[in-house]
């Protein structure tokens, strides 16, 4: 008899631990009112001046990390570079100039034998040493050359790159400011937010410093139509409270890879002790 009464106990012990959650046993939880925000909002322009030509997305489009965004009107600069790989790839001035090198040394070596039999005088042999120094001269020269057409080439293919813009980040198209045909300055194309993962701010009483924790788990309930409870974790606490309405601030990070949850809701957020 008593080791079915204590079998009895035993059970009904277990269920009453399995019925109260870990966080609520001993402790009521905090709840305090939230706002998701996106994680990060850009606002995207062009390093250059010019025309826009397309404009590839809308507002409410998702957009991946690298894609093409915006292409500006970039027919000049596409001819300075074709003209710059062209002369980056001239050989014929190289080839030109070591020819003469090659005459120059030749012709240097003939007089040097020459003037040691004493059948020319100094001046032609002198002047046959200065024109294989001249020569040689030339040919670097024209080799420099050439590596100012590659410098000159990279950078205009740098130049036709900026042309391009690609989206810096995985998210959503907030705003587009411009059309195609319109002229960009410094002012924004696109505005885009990275949803994922969701920041939620709160404004947490100066009594709970110390009670939240960086790592710290919390339950997000955002308001209504949606009906669904997130679980997100303290990012940020802040170590500076705010002395006029006595808070300080607390940034929790909410995945949301499947884009399921828009930004701009209000929320509830409910630690547990």
């Amino acid at each position: 008899m008593k080791l079915v009464r204590g079998v009895v106990f035993g059970v009904i012990l277990y269920l009453l631990i399995i019925a109260v959650p870990a966080g609520l046993a001993g402790a009521e939880p905090i709840v305090l009112d939230g706002l998701i925000e996106p994680s990060m909002v850009v606002n995207v322009g062009s390093s250059v001046t010019g025309i826009l030509e397309t404009v590839d997305v809308e507002r409410g489009d998702t957009v991946k990390k690298g894609q093409v965004l915006v292409r500006l009107r970039s027919k000049v600069e596409r001819a300075s570079m074709e003209l710059a790989r062209f002369r980056s790839e001239m050989k014929a001035t190289i080839k030109e100039k070591h020819a003469q090198v090659d005459f120059s040394l030749r012709r240097q070596k003939r007089y040097e034998e020459l003037y040691k039999k004493k059948v020319i005088p100094f001046e032609e042999m002198d002047e046959a040493r200065t024109n294989s120094k001249l020569a040689l001269i030339a040919m670097e020269e024209a080799r420099e050359n050439i590596r100012l057409a590659e410098l000159e080439l990279k950078r205009s293919i740098e130049v036709v790159k900026r042309m391009t813009i690609y989206s810096p980040i995985a998210g959503v198209v907030m705003e587009r400011f411009l059309f195609p045909g319109e002229y960009v300055e410094n002012q924004p194309i696109l505005k885009l937010a990275q949803i994922h993962p969701l920041y939620v701010e709160i404004f947490a009483p100066v009594e709970l410093l110390g009670t939240i924790k960086i790592g710290m788990r919390a339950e997000v309930t955002p308001e209504k139509p949606v009906e669904r409870v997130y679980k997100a974790r303290v990012k940020i606490v802040d170590q500076v409270v705010d002395a006029a309405s006595g808070t300080f601030g607390v940034r929790l990070e909410l995945p949301n890879p499947e884009y399921g949850l828009p930004a701009g809701l209000k929320c509830t957020v409910t630690f547990y002790k």
